[in-house]
């Protein structure tokens, strides 16, 4: 691991994946892209890792994309271009498909790519003074390959204006749009993604990696008898698991769970 990216999954499986170059407000090139995916899909496999933290060192979030990495870019031929931008959708990608809940920890600038980051995220805590612009337009270029999480997290009609304009906007207008869950201040950041990571262990390991899936799955579904019949299968089959049992067991019990114990039920 370089020392561009910090990565630690402690007893409780709460995995911190931390952007370190406070120096350059955390931006990122082709090195740092690559880390992020190799982490991500390496999380990914773990069984032990419950809930993923995206954060980062120093005063910004991440500035977006590395001066140097513009430069190198700018010399590229369309198809070298290409295979670079490839690289940030796949990472992107593994991002927003893992598959445990996910926080992004705000703090400073997030700008350009960062935002693409977030929106990535199931939740995003930010501080009062965050920021956010997707700025890609101000020096001619496209938030081509974070479009379709930024769109998702935000919505069509935000997208079509912050797209556009490249406005700095504040992280209360971050939340009122949906790119973020919560704002705090300053000082209340980390207890405020604690507070998230705590919720999410309460509840059944299994069932919470599911939930997660099923609120993507079914997004924009029609409901018909089809569907129907997919979600009734659904819940037949948790409910009969052993984690199902055991949760029902524990509710009608009135008692802690067994995954609150430390097992998983």
């Amino acid at each position: 691991m370089s020392d561009k990216l910090l990565c630690e999954v402690d007893s409780e499986g709460v995995a911190t994946v931390t952007l370190n170059r406070p120096e350059i407000h955390n931006a990122f090139d082709d090195e740092l892209i690559h880390l992020l995916a190799t982490t991500f899909e390496n999380l990914a496999q773990n069984p032990a890792v419950r809930v993923l933290v995206l954060a980062s060192n120093g005063k910004s979030f991440s500035a977006g994309a590395d001066l140097n990495w513009m430069k190198r870019m700018a010399i590229y031929s369309e198809e070298e271009n290409r295979r670079d931008s490839a690289a940030l959708a796949a990472m992107l990608y593994k991002l927003d498909t893992f598959p445990t809940p996910t926080i992004a920890r705000v703090q400073g600038a997030a700008f350009g790519g960062a935002v693409g980051l977030v929106s990535c995220c199931d939740m995003a805590v930010a501080t009062e003074r965050a920021s956010f612009c997707l700025s890609e337009v101000k020096i001619g270029l496209l938030p081509a390959t974070i479009s379709p999480y930024v769109i998702n997290a935000i919505g069509t009609r935000h997208a079509r204006r912050y797209f556009v304009t490249a406005e700095r906007f504040s992280a209360e207008r971050a939340a009122e749009i949906g790119l973020v869950s919560e704002v705090c201040a300053e000082g209340d950041l980390d207890l405020h993604v604690q507070k998230l990571v705590a919720a999410i262990a309460d509840n059944g390991p299994r069932a919470v990696a599911m939930a997660k899936q099923l609120a993507m799955s079914m997004s924009n579904r029609v409901v018909n008898d089809e569907l129907q019949g997919q979600t009734s299968a659904l819940i037949a089959a948790v409910r009969v698991s052993p984690e199902g049992q055991e949760g029902l067991a524990a509710f009608l019990e009135k008692r802690a769970p067994k995954w609150m114990n430390g097992s998983d039920g």
